[in-house]
């Protein structure tokens, strides 16, 4: 068993565990572990990316060797990276056209050539930047008044900010989550870089500096606030200022520098983390935007390494790799919930994209324990607000509904795509099982969720997005998880193995389900819901359990 065992360890957090592993034969040992144990398609791949990266290091390729008719597309687009000849790429190009000629293979060689071309022409030397509104005189420049963010030169950059919503007076949790996961990524990065680079929260409301202690027992160095009664509730406008403005004190971002600050000595934040809610969304996106810098929305993943890049719009220069350091990593689930995205936000030759900054799904990260011996910074930010930045007013408001709220439940009676047969039927039956507990709920998956079912109007409310369980909805852990029908996503995995026990009802004997169950039933859930439910009406569930199931790779024969 190799030191590192993959299937101790989520998708999410393989990628940065296996980060500074380069040697090939330990990562086959990982691999092997990874194909012995989980099996994950997703984990496989991860381990095997990075063994090729570094089977192929220090590999010279032999371009006169190389006969397209014998290799696909993907193939050709690998090979022709590590050819630096422009001859030998006109001759792979001849060969190809005198074979397959496939245009998107010849497409990849010529932007081979190209780009080399390019490079020799330049000779080393990156071309000039110009603003926009010189490079193009003929068009209306209406951002033109950010120059004074592109302006800096030799830009400092420290810390990482949390901006912590907060809802009638209190911290919302998604604000508890971010701190608790700055703080260990802060944590770390000092560790990997010798430096003291803090964690600094962001209060902007009406009283809210009575919170200040509550970030900092959280994981906050600082705590900067800006409180008035007028902002009581959400304002685009002014929460936007507010926040750049604190962004920018005590730096120097040329036109219309902001006053000296004495806690701080940087032009910008280096990292900032909004949270993925309503005004969270609508707030990261104004703040980037202002401060010039790019966004990563909707967040489910975090983790700060270096990259390699060789785009030579980050780069500078065609044909080169440059190594960017400290870079946020900022992974996201795409519209299916299945496959995951990796956000950077890197700088070009003439600019800086400072913060990178993202926005963070609520339930994505552990809210830390409390350590009210913490100690902390407290910063007001003691600046005039202009009447222009509520020229709107809320007259009156009605309190919504806030929803379905799965996490403080005993019991979860989670549903999947096995009611396809009939899915009123197979929700009565779901609702029916939870109605049978003193402290009991209804879930489902996002396959419900997005799925095409139809279903009756007595039901329908159990199936909506408020109620869903996974990466991208809640994430529960009560100490019964009746899971029927569904197979096992890791999406679903992640928002509830926490859960103390956990049976499992599929017909299928190799339902991924199965390896991080307590008990597995196999069979139909619409034969199974209802003896459960005559089982717990009756008192005798447990031992309907034990008489049905069979102990799942997540149980213990004993239990």
């Amino acid at each position: 068993m190799p030191e590192l065992d993959p299937n101790d360890y989520d998708i999410s957090e393989l990628g940065p565990a296996l980060k500074d592993i380069e040697d090939v034969d330990e990562l086959r040992e990982i691999l092997a572990a990874e194909e012995a144990g989980e099996d994950r398609v997703g984990a496989k791949k991860l381990i095997e990316s990075r063994i090729e990266k570094f089977e192929d290091d220090g590999e010279e390729v032999d371009a006169d060797a190389l006969d397209p008719t014998d290799m696909t597309v993907a193939d050709i687009g690998n090979a022709v990276r590590d050819i630096d000849e422009v001859d030998q790429l006109e001759s792979l190009l001849e060969r190809e056209e005198a074979g397959e000629d496939r245009s998107s293979a010849k497409k990849l060689i010529q932007k081979r050539i190209d780009d080399l071309s390019e490079s020799d022409e330049e000779e080393g030397e990156v071309e000039a930047d110009l603003p926009p509104e010189e490079k193009y005189p003929e068009l209306n420049h209406p951002t033109a008044d950010k120059r004074h963010v592109r302006a800096i030169e030799d830009g400092t950059y420290r810390d990482m900010w949390v901006y912590c919503e907060t809802q009638r007076g209190e911290l919302l949790d998604v604000s508890r989550e971010m701190l608790g996961k700055a703080r260990q990524l802060m944590d770390d990065y000092n560790d990997d870089y010798d430096e003291e680079e803090r964690v600094v929260a962001v209060l902007i409301g009406d009283d809210v500096e009575r919170l200040a202690d509550e970030c900092i027992a959280l994981g906050a160095d600082v705590v900067v606030y800006k409180e008035d009664e007028r902002l009581h509730r959400f304002r685009h406008k002014a929460f936007t200022e507010i926040f750049c403005d604190m962004a920018r004190w005590g730096g120097d971002p040329g036109v219309g520098n902001p006053e000296e600050s004495d806690w701080r000595d940087y032009d910008e934040p280096r990292y900032v983390l909004f949270p993925a809610t309503n005004n969270g969304r609508d707030l990261s996106a104004l703040v980037q935007g202002e401060l010039d810098s790019g966004l990563a929305s909707d967040c489910s993943g975090l983790y700060i390494e270096s990259a390699e890049i060789s785009n030579p719009v980050k780069t500078g220069k065609p044909g080169t790799t440059k190594t960017f350091e400290r870079i946020l990593h900022m992974k996201r689930p795409d519209f299916s919930g299945f496959e995951y995205s990796t956000i950077l936000c890197i700088d070009n030759p003439h600019r800086d994209f400072h913060p990178q900054g993202g926005s963070v799904i609520p339930g994505s990260f552990e809210i830390p324990e409390a350590d009210e011996a913490r100690e902390g910074e407290v910063i007001e930010r003691d600046t005039d607000l202009s009447d222009d930045w509520f020229r709107v007013d809320v007259q009156e408001a009605d309190v919504l509904d806030s929803g379905v709220d799965l996490t403080g439940h005993e019991v979860i009676v989670a549903m999947g795509r096995g009611i396809g047969d009939d899915p009123t039927l197979g929700m009565e039956l779901g609702v029916e099982l939870a109605d049978c507990f003193d402290d009991a709920d209804v879930g489902v998956t996002r396959g419900i969720v997005t799925g095409s079912y139809q279903f009756d109007g007595h039901v329908e409310q159990y199936t909506h997005e408020e109620r869903q369980i996974g990466e991208t909805g809640q994430i529960v852990e009560p100490k019964l998880y009746i899971a029927a029908g569904i197979s096992g996503a890791v999406q679903h995995k992640v928002g509830m193995d926490e859960s103390d026990t956990i049976i499992a009802i599929n017909t299928d004997p190799d339902a991924r389900i199965r390896d991080f169950s307590d008990y597995f039933i196999e069979g139909d859930l619409f034969d199974v819901l209802p003896r459960l439910i005559e089982a717990a009406k009756t008192g005798e569930l447990s031992a309907a359990v034990a008489n049905t199931a069979v102990a799942g790779a997540g149980g213990d024969d004993d239990d």
